[in-house]
């Protein structure tokens, strides 16, 4: 693995995916995000540690399938993104919803 700087690292993670199935996993330790598509499980641990000072255990990824959208008669696709499902180690934790 080249190493990558860490300027390019912030640019891999998009957003962090709030659904419901996601805030469960909360309880687990694990953070849904969406990433890069072109972003590998190494460079997504190294972009998640670096930004939260956190130690990642596991990263898990899934490239879900292109929807189809229409717009009048212009047929289309949704734009492609890559989830990662990151676990962190026990007492590490990242603030999605910081206090006001």
């Amino acid at each position: 693995m080249s190493k990558i700087a860490p300027r390019a690292l912030a640019d891999l993670i998009r957003r962090p995916i709030i659904s419901e199935k996601a805030t469960v996993q909360l309880e687990e330790n694990k953070y849904t995000f969406e990433v890069d598509p072109r972003a590998t499980k190494p460079q997504i641990k190294a972009a998640i540690q670096d930004l939260f000072q956190v130690r990642v255990i596991g990263v898990n990824t899934q490239n879900p399938p292109q929807k189809k959208r229409r717009m009048g008669r212009f047929a289309g696709h949704r734009p492609q993104y890559k989830r990662a499902l990151v676990t962190l180690a026990p007492g590490d934790s990242i603030t999605l919803f910081p206090e006001v």
